[in-house]
């Protein structure tokens, strides 16, 4: 069983690639025939690849800052594009499922044709405040934007499962671009 032809291609460069933490989604949804691993590539444009709270990564909707990012390309049935965006809080304003332009590469690293795809940005609400937060925007402070979502980069990530539930998502990420600090990192107390 295949995917229909009229899948969606996805384009995820952070949780959902291989080897990370939401990866076991796209895993069942390969298993089930409604998703299916279509390459590599990186963003067409330079975007804003930065880690919020808790080192979950934000692509941010913000052209011609940061890098092109690195990532994975999957083509999706509708109903695994419906499990994807509830993962990633579509319906609760987390992120936003957007277009976007990929350009692939060739099992000999090569790149080739741009592709339109769709990516998971960070909802349009908090990205600004979130790029400044990473450094973006500001003079003489070094912008901390990654080209790709690697282990290094997630050093630290904490699985939704483990965090604060007390607080929404959109609640934890008010207090990383606000605070100046990770809540995943306290600060430390003075005795």
């Amino acid at each position: 069983m295949g995917v229909p032809a009229a899948a969606t291609l996805i384009f995820t460069y952070g949780t959902l690639k291989q080897g990370f933490s939401n990866h076991h989604l796209l895993q069942d949804l390969i298993s089930s025939g409604d998703a299916a691993f279509a390459g590599s590539g990186r963003t067409a444009l330079r975007l804003p690849l930065v880690c919020g709270p808790y080192r979950v990564p934000f692509l941010l909707d913000l052209p011609g800052r940061g890098h092109r990012v690195s990532g994975e390309l999957y083509a999706v049935s509708t109903a695994a594009l419906a499990r994807m965006d509830d993962l990633e809080g579509i319906s609760r304003g987390h992120y936003e499922r957007r277009p976007i332009q990929i350009q692939i590469h060739t099992d000999d690293d090569a790149e080739t044709a741009i592709v339109e795809a769709e990516a998971y940005y960070a909802h349009r609400s908090y990205a600004e405040a979130m790029w400044r937060r990473s450094g973006g925007g500001g003079e003489g402070e070094e912008e901390e934007a990654y080209n790709c979502y690697t282990e290094k980069a997630a050093r630290g990530y904490v699985k939704r499962k483990d965090r604060p539930q007390h607080l929404t998502f959109l609640d934890q990420i008010r207090l990383f671009v606000s605070s100046g600090s990770d809540p995943a990192q306290p600060e430390p107390v003075l005795l």
